[in-house]
């Protein structure tokens, strides 16, 4: 067995090895941060749309009130024509 080769692999991994610090500056660097026009304009319309609901009262009520009334009625021809072009389209 050769020593001299387990000796240059121990140097390989020596963990006694002293970091070197580069010595800090004092020369007060800082980081900014500067958003466009326009990436504050999609923050002001993503604040808006997370402030809203997802359901439209004004659409949903009056379907709601005729389901509950009994009236509301679906025409099972346009239900599966749309259902049927709808299937084509993911195909």
């Amino acid at each position: 067995m050769r020593i001299e080769a387990y000796t240059q692999v121990q140097k390989v991994y020596d963990t006694k090895k002293t970091a070197k610090t580069q010595p800090k500056s004092s020369s007060g660097v800082s980081d900014k941060l500067q958003i466009s026009s326009i990436g504050k304009d999609i923050q002001t319309a993503k604040q808006a749309l997370a402030a809203g609901s997802d359901i439209r009262e004004d659409v949903t009520a009056p379907i709601k009130e005729r389901m509950k009334d009994g009236t509301y009625a679906v025409s099972t021809d346009s239900f599966a024509d749309k259902l049927l072009k709808q299937y084509e389209e993911m195909r």
